[in-house]
């Protein structure tokens, strides 16, 4: 007689097990998830029901879903194969699992991309000693009058000296003319010149150029002790193609440098 009642006792307690959702239709998962919901409470729950978001958003791919490689059903069908048979606890360790993966993809190639910044970096100073030989000897700046307009045009006056062993077609700038004793420039600007003929190694070359009288050089009101200073950071070969480009990061990828660095370094 007691044999029987234990074998009762026994499947009375593997019916009594934890709640597990059922991914064999639709309907049926929805009940199992409020099933699983209900018998939980507190962090528990709230830990299940951010679980269940990530195991769904997992299996979305927009880009497949663009090229429609990925539909609405496919994902549903997945997601459901997915949680089927799981218990709350075995939602949460999935999902803990898809973060961990997530943040390694994420970790690696955030290292790549600071790799490749750096890199950037790195080229951009070992050409700057390169381009220090392409010498600006004298720059001036001025507005003058223009015949017939009320407008001043502004000149830049340059010469320059190139002491590289190579041909330069095309010669890149950042000007800047500020006040001694100031710490904000009253303008800082880069511009660019084509050669025409390019400039030969060894070759010295004197310059008047024109920028656009409606561009920030036009508007400029420097003060008559401003100096105005010249720094070359690209100049292109005879082929049109950089030979030396010191510019290295915009803003934007600074920031983003610096933001890598904090997060995985």
């Amino acid at each position: 007689m007691k044999q029987p009642l234990i074998l009762l006792l026994l499947i009375a307690l593997a019916g009594c097990g934890e709640p597990k959702l059922d991914g064999s239709s639709e309907q049926a998962m929805k009940a199992s998830m409020e099933k699983v919901s209900s018998s939980l409470s507190g962090e528990s729950k709230a830990k299940f029901d951010e679980a269940i978001k990530v195991v769904l958003f997992s299996g979305i791919n927009l880009r497949e879903i663009a090229s429609g490689k990925q539909t609405a059903d496919s994902v549903t069908s997945n997601a459901f194969k997915e949680l089927d048979g799981k218990t709350a606890d075995q939602v949460v360790a999935r999902a803990d699992a898809i973060i961990a993966e997530r943040q390694a993809r994420e970790r690696e190639q955030g290292l790549k991309e600071i790799q490749e910044l750096t890199a950037v970096v790195e080229k951009a100073e070992a050409n700057k000693a390169e381009l220090s030989k392409f010498v600006v000897q004298r720059s001036r700046f001025q507005l003058r009058d223009k015949q017939y307009s009320s407008y001043k045009e502004p000149i830049i006056e340059l010469t320059v000296f190139n002491g590289t062993a190579h041909p330069v077609s095309r010669a890149y700038f950042k000007g800047t003319i500020a006040s001694p004793g100031r710490s904000v420039p009253w303008l800082v600007e880069e511009f660019n010149y084509s050669i025409a003929g390019g400039i030969e190694p060894g070759e010295v070359a004197e310059w008047a150029l024109a920028p656009n009288m409606f561009s920030d050089w036009g508007k400029v009101r420097a003060p008559d002790d401003a100096v105005f200073t010249v720094e070359v950071t690209r100049i292109d070969g005879a082929d049109e193609k950089p030979l030396y480009d010191a510019r290295g990061l915009t803003e934007q990828q600074q920031n983003r440098l610096a933001e890598l660095r904090k997060r995985y370094q």
